[in-house]
Parts: structure tokens; sequence; C-alpha cells
């Protein structure tokens, strides 16, 4: 498939326009306005201009799906992804290993790394929208009020990324200058909640083929369905468990937040506009075309479209340094799994074809291919040692598989995956499951897991602790790669005790873990540079 199909499969709303405004990194912490910005009052007089500024927003969501982003953070600080140090590679002063150990402090390597753009690029995300519902609310017009609603449910997405990583934080919702204090978690939640709900009625239930990748109604309910399911956390800034279940059944602004999360769900399920992919066919919501899947609800877009910085880079992440042969460099040789994570997959399940393990292959003439050293590249599932990792040690993704002939690194095609309909079959029967309903739970459990294991073993269910169980574990074989886990594993109570057998991996040195690790790890650390440039903020609990 060439460049010029990729491009004009990918059309939807100029997303591949670089933003025609700059803003601050901050928007808790800015106080003057750039002589470079562009603001309601010396720019977007046309159509064009302010479609070109809402395509900005929407851009500024690839920070949250490289690399060091969101999405990227949410399985290496759980039991999903680890970047080992492999000789002179990926030490980088210690910020993987420091995110994948849960070590991370107001001013560890992993948060000078990692956190402060968590912080900052939400935050440029929802300024860029801030201005442009200015924009739009000013300008009016016949389409006002669904942009307005698409500006408002962009971002409420990235405020859920925010409250998600530090709890409560500073609500921003004009373009005013000034700092800002922190708002409580509960605060941010019901904003959230609120801005969604009053979205949902002005978006679209689908767009033509030129607005791909724009937020229509299902993203809307979707996301608060994800809201919802985690209201046993995302509502409270005290008493989260970090060793039990914390339900969605309570009542948050009057709504039974598991009642919520099944009608948010339903109304994804019964729109008919998504459906699942047939068996054997799961690897179509990744693949170099996946914008054709019927399953994908909100994708980050990306295209392979030279050296401009638009492709996903998550090939380069994970494969070896000869598997693969850009033209602008090779992979970089570091995402892989834990051994506990890749056996839980059974070998009838299709998805285990999304790791690589044993003898690696090229990915443009099928070779066999050897490590740096001449020798047969074998794939490990064991990695004995984080800290000395050679360059074959542990399995890697394959879930979003490269574009041999790209023509750029990181320009890889494949839309980055944040909501689909499987899930929304997952959170409605956790949800039911909560309430009581274990056989609407095991219906909803089974239309997926007998769709993706048709050949496995029956999975034991019954009991709500048993399909509880379950699901959670079904949730890691769907979603693994996805930017899932740290959520599902704090909602689960298991984020501060999972295990891993590697040494000077989450368990130290010893490979051993003794207990329960630190329950402030349930939040990120506000960054020290942040409260540096804040002086209202306030550090979370126990840093």
């Amino acid at each position: 498939m060439t460049n010029h199909t990729q491009t004009a499969r990918r059309t939807g709303l100029a997303l591949l326009l670089v933003p025609l405004f700059l803003v601050g990194q901050s928007c808790t912490n800015l106080t003057e306005t750039p002589h470079d910005a562009l603001t309601p009052d010396n720019a977007f007089h046309t159509d064009a201009e302010v479609l070109a500024g809402v395509a900005g927003v929407y851009a500024q969501l690839r920070s949250t799906g490289g690399n060091d982003g969101f999405m990227s953070m949410e399985d290496l600080t759980a039991d999903v992804s680890i970047v080992p140090t492999r000789g002179s590679d990926w030490f980088d002063n210690g910020q993987w290993l420091d995110m994948h150990r849960q070590t991370f402090t107001p001013n560890s390597p992993g948060t000078g790394g990692f956190l402060v753009g968590h912080w900052n690029n939400p935050f440029s995300g929802i300024a860029k929208a801030n201005l442009m519902i200015d924009v739009v609310t000013k300008a009016g017009g016949a389409t006002s009020a669904q942009t307005l609603a698409e500006l408002k449910t962009l971002r409420a997405w990235y405020y859920y990324m925010l409250m998600d990583d530090f709890g409560g934080v500073p609500l921003v919702t004009s373009t005013k200058l000034e700092r800002v204090a922190r708002s409580t978690r509960a605060e941010v939640y019901t904003f959230i909640e609120t801005e969604l709900k009053a979205a949902i009625a002005d978006l679209p239930a689908t767009w033509p083929s030129s607005g791909y990748g724009r937020v229509t109604k299902g993203v809307a309910n979707a996301l608060l369905a994800e809201l919802y399911l985690n209201a046993g956390v995302f509502s409270k800034d005290a008493g989260v468990s970090a060793t039990a279940y914390n339900s969605c059944n309570i009542t948050v602004n009057g709504t039974n937040a598991c009642d919520g999360a099944i009608a948010a769900a339903n109304a994804v399920i019964n729109s008919g506009n998504y459906t699942l992919e047939p068996a054997g066919s799961w690897n179509k919501n990744f693949s170099l075309d996946n914008q054709n899947s019927t399953e994908n609800i909100f994708v980050i877009v990306y295209t392979a479209e030279g050296s401009s910085g638009l492709g996903s880079d998550w090939p380069m992440r994970t494969l070896h340094y000869n598997q693969l042969n850009t033209g602008w460099g090779s992979p970089w040789n570091g995402f892989a799994t834990i051994a506990e994570t890749y056996t839980k997959f059974e070998n009838t399940d299709e998805r285990k074809a999304m790791w690589l393990q044993g003898q690696a292959y090229s990915f443009q003439n099928g070779a066999a291919v050897n490590d740096r050293t001449g020798n047969p590249l074998i794939f490990t599932v064991a990695i004995p040692d984080a800290n000395q990792a050679n360059e074959a040690h542990g399995v890697r993704f394959n879930k979003y598989p490269p574009l041999k002939d790209a023509l750029t690194g990181s320009g890889h095609p494949n839309d980055l995956v944040l909501l689909r309909l499987t899930e929304m079959y997952l959170i409605r029967a956790e949800a039911e499951n909560e309430k009581g309903l274990t056989a609407a739970a095991t219906t909803d459990f089974n239309a997926i897991h007998n769709l993706r294991d048709p050949g496995g073993a029956a999975v034991p269910l019954g009991s709500q602790a048993a399909i509880r169980s379950a699901i959670l574990n079904e949730r890691l074989l769907e979603f693994a790669g996805e930017g899932k886990r740290r959520t599902d594993l704090i909602r689960n109570g298991g984020f501060t005790s999972w295990t891993e057998a590697s040494l000077n991996g989450v368990c130290g040195a010893s490979g051993v873990c003794s207990g329960q690790r630190n329950a402030r790890v349930l939040l990120y650390p506000i960054p020290d540079a942040v409260i540096g440039a804040n002086s209202l903020l306030t550090q979370n609990p126990g840093y």
C-alpha cells in the first residue's frame, strides 16, 4: 500500500495539519500572551481557519500516544510492559525502570522524563480547546453547537487523562492567563460527566469519510462508560483502597455509576454503528489499514507520510534493530512484556499472535534474523535481570504491525486505538456483575472470550468474585498494549501487589516481593517542576 493511498484514507478534519496557534506548555502557569499566539481577535476569520484550529486540538492527542505518552505509561507502570536496560541502551538515567518499579517521586528520573509531559501535554490540549470554544462561541453559525460539543468532548478526554494520573487538577475553561489552584478529583469527575452528557445531543452519530477520526456520540458515550465504571476511584479524593475492588455500585451526582456505565455502554452497542470484528479478525483493529475496522470507536489518526512526524512509532519501540530497515533507521529494541503476562495467553487464543517469541524474523523478507553478534535472535520469555538484559530478552509486541517500506522509522500508518466496541461489552459485564446480574454479565463476558478463544477451555464462572476475576484477566488479554492496565488494576485493588520474577523489576534486586507497595502510587506525584511553576498547586498525599 502506498503512502498516497494511506493519506487519502485519512482525510478527516485535516488531522495531519500542524496546529495554527501556539500556547504555553501548561495553562495553569501562563503569565503573558506569547507574541506569536493567535487569538479570537487576531485570527480565525474564515471557516478554513476555524477548522484548522479544531484540527490542532485533535493533533495534540499524538502527544499521548508516543513511546513516552499516557498510554505507554499506563502499561509500563503495570504488568504489561517493561523497558529493561540492554547494555548501553535504554538506561536513560533510569527513567524507564523508575516508572515500571513504581519508585517515582516528585523529582525522580521517570517523573522528569515522563510525568512533566503527562501534565503539560493534556493541558496544552485543554488550552487549545478553550481557545477554539471561545472562537466558535463568538462566531456562532449553523454548525456551532456541533463543533462546541466536539471540542468539549475532546477537552473532557484530556481532563480524563489528567484525573486518572494525578487526581484533582486545576479546572480551566477560559482563555484567561492566570495560575489556577487544584479542584478536587470529585469536582473534575463531575465536570467530565456533565460535559459529556451535554455534548451527546449535539454530536453526530457518524461522520462521512471526510470526517474520519472526529468525535461522535459513540466517543462521548464510550468515555462516559469508562468514567462510570471507575467511579469508585475517580469520584474520591480519599478512601480509595489499594487492595480491594473499588466498585462502581455507588451513587455519584444522583446516578448509580454501575447503571450509568450500563446505559452508556448500551448506547454504543445498540447504536448500530459498530460491530465486533469476526473470529480470526481481531488484528483488523490494529492493522496497517485499521481505519476500516468495524469495532474502533475513537483513534489517534496516523499516516505513513515521509518524515513529517505524523506516523506511529509503536513498532519501533519493541522490534529488534535487525527486523526492519526503514531507510531512516532501524527499530529501537526496547519495549517487552514480562513472562507472567505472556504465559496468560492460551495457544488457542488468537490474541496470542500479538506477541513475538522465539526465533525472530525480518518484516521485509521473512528471513530468520541474527542479533548484532551474529547469533540467531531468539526472543526469550524470561527477562532474568531488568538491569542487565541482552538484546533478545523479553517477548515483543506485534499488536500494531509495521509498514515494511516506511519512509521514516516513525512513519507507520496504524491508527492508535483509544476506544473500541469490545470494551463496551466488558464494561457492561463488569457493571452488571457488580449489580448482582451475574447471568447477564456471563453472557457479555462470553460474547468476547468465546469470540477470541473459541477452542479454549471454558472459564470457570458463577460467583460474583469469579466473574470479576475473569473480566479483569480478559481485559488483560484483550487490551494489552492499549493503555488500560494501570486503571484496571487500581480499580481491582491489584496495582500495588502484582509481581514479576525478573531481578531488579518491580520486586527489586531479589525478584521476590515482600508485600504491598506504598499506596501513594495510586496517583502519580505532581512533578516538582510543575509545582515550582504554579505556587497554588499542592502535592498528592505520600510524596
